[in-house]
């Protein structure tokens, strides 16, 4: 039986962040379309994980990149609309019981894109 990994999201002027928190994943697979997300993975104990999100609003999946850490898998996401704030992740006015806003991670914009671009530089790089 799949059940969803535990889900933490946070926006960016450019880029939309969603950290899916799976320990020691493995067969860990990214789908990023233009509206979609589809996140499956195992962990440890072979327990399968599998998200699917369908997203507020469009984005570059060529410009989508995932990272895996022991801890979870972090996926960023570069909006079709840059600096439109989203409201949520999902299309759907709902809040699916697994995600969550990474509040840790959410800040003002103010200032923010000279931060961001060193993020990315910084997952480019892995």
């Amino acid at each position: 039986p799949r059940q969803p990994a535990k889900t933490l999201w946070y926006d960016r002027p450019r880029y939309v962040y969603l950290e899916f928190c799976v320990e020691d994943s493995t067969d860990v697979k990214v789908v990023i379309e233009e509206q979609r997300l589809v996140f499956s993975c195992k962990n440890a104990d072979g327990v399968e994980f599998y998200n699917e999100i369908n997203l507020y609003a469009r984005v570059n999946s060529k410009d989508s990149r995932e990272k895996r850490s022991d801890r979870s898998i972090t996926c960023f996401m570069r909006k079709w609309k840059e600096k439109v704030a989203w409201p949520r992740i999902t299309k759907e006015n709902i809040k699916p019981a697994w995600l969550s806003v990474d509040f840790d991670n959410w800040r003002d914009w103010e200032g923010d894109e000279e931060v961001e671009r060193a993020m990315v530089e910084q997952y480019a790089e892995v």
